[in-house]
């Protein structure tokens, strides 16, 4: 069985198509004069439509609601003392960016969740961390910068990303953290063994080997190392069901993140889907086929053996195994292998994936009731014969047929959720979700940051040097823990988080690529420049985050 793999209130912009912007960023102007103008509210709402009230004229005049932003000329005398950190709980002023006025609902499985600070080491999407906290700038220039027009009030600023084939480029993919303990790589793939496989090892030594207590009675204690082994050999031939999903998905140049045998089987994550249904029945089909080959070639090697020594014992049971993996696969239901081939064939009568998906999930959480109803009937029926044991024997195969029905049924619960996810996702485009971005410099006051942000319709703070390279970004939730009282006397550099590579994402991504470039830099913000390196405007994670929520709740 194989898996294939793939703050602030919500404005009301992300819902509109995504024409193209002139540009995002507005102009700047001298970074340390008062008239300069920036490109976004940072109070947390969406920005105005062309024709909604409040919004930055041509002229420049600013919105009616931030006259009530200090003025840095006349700006009072710093407390004495230290300057203390932004204090969290502290009440924000209305133009700064709020936190989300409720509570976000959780992103599906391979949507973004709330992202943290970029680490050096391997990232998960499924581990939401807080927002990372400001750093130290990195010594030397980490990025080239190409400016122009610096002898004019307005300029373009650029943003060329080294180490990533270009600006705008989007970010190389980190390497997945393990699923437990790392077996090796064939074919590249790297293969864990899950802490849940030990328990199941030792339920099946402890079954085997009360059953070589009945055929082979004089092994004694030795029994359990003969049943040790032979849970090794079964979850050996396991692999080499797995593998056959993997090389067919390689010779499909389908990416596989990882093998993983864990306690009913193993797992395949393909993180793409096929192209066509004839390469999803011949990817879901190689599965069970080596399987019954393996039967096969253990079937041949018994002939020749005594039945009743260890060796006829071992190759007996192998043989018997692997054609119950070949056959259980082969149940037309999502998310076995089975349920991958009627899937395929679905999807060839109709036309549709998403068809294919749901006969096909359907049909798994059917096979999920029978499983559960029928496996206890028909093994209490095969060993009627054994009155003495047929509690236990029945307890056990409930608890057995309760777990594969679970398992069956939430796999084709999560094949639905997947496939509804794949349709919506071309709906999550960079451009589309982009707020627009002032720059500021590092000695900038927070308050006349906001004040030029307010200016512009801006929503987001762009932290350059003095050649309008971009260095950082202003984090909204360390903006919303600042008091208003404050605000003249904290730089903006403070609460900005220093720019990597990986934060730099292409203005064209869209779908699966942008979740893939976000879910390999975690991050609360990302640049985002054009294909020439432009700056474009500040993605959010929040925003990203919500649409995909929003995508995900509208029906296929």
């Amino acid at each position: 069985m194989d898996v294939s793999g793939g703050s602030g209130q919500p404005r009301s912009g992300n819902d509109e198509p995504a024409e193209p912007r002139a540009h995002p960023t507005a102009p700047a102007a001298d970074p340390t004069g008062p008239a300069e103008r920036g490109p976004g509210e940072t109070s947390g709402q969406p920005p105005a439509a062309p024709d909604e009230p409040g919004r930055a004229t041509p002229t420049g005049k600013p919105d009616p609601d931030t006259d009530g932003e200090s003025d840095t000329d006349a700006r009072p005398k710093p407390p004495s003392g230290s300057r203390r950190d932004p204090d969290p709980s502290a009440p924000s002023d209305p133009s700064a960016p709020t936190e989300p006025s409720g509570t976000t609902e959780p992103s599906a499985p391979h949507g973004p969740a709330e992202p943290r600070e970029p680490a050096s080491g391997t990232s998960e999407p499924s581990a939401p961390q807080g927002p990372a906290e400001p750093r130290e700038p990195a010594a030397g220039p980490r990025h080239a910068a190409h400016h122009a027009g610096t002898d004019s009030p307005r300029h373009r600023t650029e943003a060329h990303t080294e180490g990533t084939g270009g600006p705008g480029r989007p970010p190389q993919r980190r390497p997945e953290p393990g699923g437990g303990l790392l077996m090796g790589r064939p074919f590249g793939v790297p293969v864990y063994v899950a802490p849940s496989w030990f328990l199941v090892a030792v339920l099946i030594t402890w079954v085997f080997g009360g059953q070589l207590d009945r055929v082979l009675p004089e092994l004694g204690a030795a029994r359990y190392l003969v049943s040790l082994f032979f849970a090794i050999a079964f979850y050996a031939s396991v692999l080499v069901h797995e593998l056959a999903h993997t090389v067919a998905a390689l010779r499909f140049k389908l990416p596989v993140r990882r093998i993983q045998l864990q306690f009913f089987g193993g797992v395949s994550e393909i993180e793409k889907e096929a192209e066509t249904p004839g390469r999803e029945f011949v990817l879901a089909f190689v599965g069970p086929l080596l399987s019954l080959v393996l039967s096969g070639v253990f079937y041949a090697a018994l002939l020749p053996v005594e039945p009743d020594s260890v060796p006829g014992v071992l190759l007996a049971g192998l043989m018997v195994s692997n054609l119950i993996v070949a056959a259980f696969n082969l149940l037309p239901g999502l998310p076995l292998d089975g349920g991958r081939m009627l899937r395929a064939v679905v999807w060839k009568l109709t036309g549709k994936p998403m068809s294919g998906t749901i006969a096909a999930a359907w049909v798994g959480r059917a096979l999920a009731i029978a499983v559960l109803i029928g496996l206890p009937l028909l093994t209490q029926s095969l060993g009627s014969d054994a009155a003495d044991d047929v509690g236990m024997d029945t307890v056990m195969d409930a608890l057995l047929a309760a777990i594969l029905a679970a398992i069956i049924w939430t796999g084709a619960g999560n094949s639905l959720r997947m496939a509804r996810l794949r349709e919506h996702l071309p709906e999550l485009r960079a451009r589309a979700l982009t707020r627009r971005a002032v720059p500021v410099q590092a000695d900038t006051p927070l308050s006349e940051a906001l004040r030029r942000a307010n200016a512009s319709g801006a929503r987001a703070l762009v932290v350059v040097d003095a050649d309008g390279t971009p260095a950082s970004l202003v984090r909204e939730a360390a903006i919303v823990g600042v008091p208003e009282h404050r605000r003249p006397w904290v730089p903006v550099s403070t609460l900005a988080q220093d720019l990597t590579d990986g934060m730099r994402v292409s203005a064209e991504l869209s779908g699966e690529e942008l979740l893939d470039a976000l879910r390999a830099n975690p991050a609360t913000e990302y640049l985002v420049v054009e294909e020439t390196g432009e700056i474009y405007g500040v993605l959010s994670a929040a925003d990203v985050e919500r649409a995909f929520v929003k995508a995900m709740a509208r029906p296929s």
